[in-house]
């Protein structure tokens, strides 16, 4: 009955602190409602008893040995009639009961004795209210999770929950007796937390006063996990107990509810905070415009959580770019749920540029703002492969350095048909096949890997050209394929035209303007004499414009993080008189633009906590000064 006192002594502290504990659940970022945990309660006065090592009780069988040596010695005297003994007769009964009164008791001595030492190898130890009353103390092993998650940075009357948090284990701390211990466990970083036991007060109080609010919590069942196992591997006494303070918050406690306590270990949940409180946060932002430029406005979208219980109208939000604001925006928000909001702004400059959404001020601040990175390119780098004798001169003017004047600049690069092979794709942004008479399997293999790594490539068939070798290239894509073609280059009279032409296909974004008094997008037609006839397979396609023959004249082939936008015909007037037209030229620039977009201008977006590896395998390092490093290797 040795831990008889130290079960009292900590059940009388966790009474106290459990009298000091709103048990109603804080309304946070997300809310969860108040509800007794199913697995963590609050323990009651009832006293009970365990046993250490339970198994040894299957000795109290050795008990009945007594009881059958009894049995097997007891025997009935036999009778012998003698005529002149009756007195002595008398004298035996009277002797007789005091012989068989000790016999008894001498039995229950022995039973007695047996069971006390098995019960004593059994190590049985008493809780609950009468458990004081029965001598001394015994030594026990403490774990304390503390949940410092960023939510635990709220306030109510009684201060910060942090704060509120460190206190009761403060308090704890100090209630240990000569020999206690305690392993502190913080939730955010328990496992680089220390894994052995405080024996000493004031170290234990050192540790818990450092323990700060750290973003990227994960869930709380992690760690009582650790704590659990820390007790169950390290912990010198066989009294052990656990416990959590917390502002049940549903993001890291969920999972905590439907786990299952340590066993073994007692585990005592106390809620910490007791207001509700209304929460908006950012939990998303999108860069919508697929084409950006140094001034030309760009559509940006953020999405607003509402955490609390009211409806809100006429939220406001704001958007900054390269430090400046520059847009704002409001939307009504629903209770408990979420709402975007959309901005039209322009770029102030070229290069990644910071950008940042923030709303306005409430009881949490640490979600109401959320950053992105936008990518306004510097110049675009193109390369054109040339078909044998294929003219280009009209692709060549459209896309020279000069007609790109305040927009970001071209680099191209034109190579011949018989370059392509030992051309590494990797360096430019967009890839133009003009015209290609043959596609060796080594060049459909590296193209599709290009476009699938994130490239661009604009294809135009070419007169003479292998249609295997096209059809080869398509299916890596993921597109359909080509079935010959229709009309005759150079023809008198064409033999299609434009039937439908998606204006709102992010390409043509602020090439048309409507006409007066008519708000329908008005495209110049171009007239087609020759085209090949594409017709789309089963993956990720669209067809831009669509001739009137039914077969598209501009088709979109997603392929991984890239795409490819295949025109029907060349780049000359021998197959439609588009080049003389003057949609041709905006086209050509769109068509560049819009695949070098690499499927968004917005960098990646990363969570506090969240694993992150560089795109490069190499790393180049610049100081403040100026000073490159040697370049190291991440992998």
């Amino acid at each position: 009955m040795a831990g008889a006192a130290v079960c009292q002594r900590h059940y009388s502290f966790r009474q106290a602190l459990r009298a000091s504990a709103a048990l109603n659940t804080p309304l946070n970022v997300p809310r969860l409602h108040t509800s007794t945990p199913p697995r963590f309660r609050t323990r009651t006065s009832r006293t009970c008893m365990t046993f250490l090592n339970p198994l040894a009780l299957l000795g109290l069988a050795a008990a009945s040995i007594p009881v059958i040596v009894h049995l097997f010695n007891f025997r009935r005297p036999r009778k012998v009639d003698f005529s002149s003994l009756t007195f002595l007769k008398e004298l035996e009964k009277n002797t007789m009961r005091r012989v068989r009164l000790k016999q008894w008791l001498l039995l229950l001595l022995r039973t007695l004795a047996i069971a006390c030492l098995v019960l004593a190898f059994a190590r049985p130890t008493l809780t609950g209210g009468a458990a004081g009353a029965l001598g001394g103390q015994a030594p026990v092993s403490l774990g304390v999770v503390v949940d410092n998650s960023l939510s635990m940075t709220l306030r109510d009357a009684q201060g910060e929950y942090l704060k509120q948090a460190k206190e009761q284990v403060a308090t704890l701390i100090q209630s240990m007796q000569r020999g206690d211990e305690v392993f502190v466990l913080p939730v955010a970083g328990a496992d680089s937390a220390r894994p052995d036991a405080y024996r000493n007060t004031g170290a234990a109080l050192e540790a818990l006063g450092s323990l700060t609010a750290r973003p990227g919590a994960p869930a709380t069942s992690r760690a009582l996990s650790r704590a659990a196992s820390l007790l169950s591997d390290k912990a010198a006494h066989p009294n052990r107990e656990l416990y959590l303070l917390s502002d049940l918050q549903q993001s890291t406690l969920t999972d905590t509810l439907s786990s299952d306590a340590p066993e073994g270990i007692g585990a005592t949940l106390l809620p910490v905070g007791n207001r509700q409180h209304a929460n908006v946060a950012v939990t998303g932002v999108t860069v919508e415009s697929r084409i950006i430029e140094q001034g030309r406005p760009a559509e940006f979208q953020a999405t607003l959580t509402n955490f609390g219980d009211e409806a809100l109208s006429g939220y406001t939000a704001h958007l900054s770019l390269a430090g400046e604001r520059v847009a704002q925006a409001s939307t009504n928000l629903p209770a408990d749920q979420s709402a975007t909001v959309t901005f039209t702004a322009t770029p102030p400059e070229r290069g990644w540029l910071a950008g940042r959404v923030k709303i306005e001020d409430d009881a949490f601040a640490l979600d109401n703002e959320r950053h992105f990175t936008l990518n306004v390119p510097e110049e675009r780098r193109l390369l054109v492969v040339r078909g044998r004798g294929q003219p280009i001169r009209y692709l060549e003017a459209a896309l020279s350095p000069g007609s790109s004047e305040g927009r970001a600049a071209f680099t191209t690069t034109t190579i011949g048909e018989s370059e392509l092979a030992a051309t590494s794709l990797s360096g430019y942004d967009v890839v133009a096949l003009a015209g290609l008479q043959t596609l060796s399997s080594g060049e459909v293999a590296s193209v599709a890997r290009y476009v699938k790594q994130g490239g661009g490539l604009l294809f135009f068939p070419g007169a003479g050209a292998q249609a295997e070798d096209y059809n080869a290239l398509l299916s890596q894509l993921g597109g359909g394929r080509i079935g010959g073609t229709s009309g005759t280059p150079g023809a008198a009279s064409p033999t299609a035209s434009f039937e439908n032409v998606d204006t709102e296909h992010p390409l043509f974004e602020g090439v048309f303007a409507p006409s007066s008094g008519d708000s329908e997008r008005r495209v110049e037609q171009a007239d087609v004499y020759h085209a090949a006839n594409y017709t789309a397979g089963g993956g990720a396609e669209q067809t831009i414009i669509e001739l009137t023959s039914g077969f598209p004249f501009l088709q979109e082939v997603r392929h991984g993080r890239g795409a490819a936008l295949l025109f029907a015909v060349a780049p000359n007037e021998r197959w439609s008189d588009l080049p003389t037209r003057g949609l041709f030229a905006p086209l050509m620039f769109r068509a560049v633009y819009y695949l070098s977009a690499g499927g968004s201008g917005a960098g990646r977006q990363l969570t506090v906590g969240e694993a992150a590896s560089p795109a490069a395998s190499v790393l180049r390092l610049l100081s403040g000064s100026g000073r490159v490093y040697a370049s190291r290797r991440t992998s």
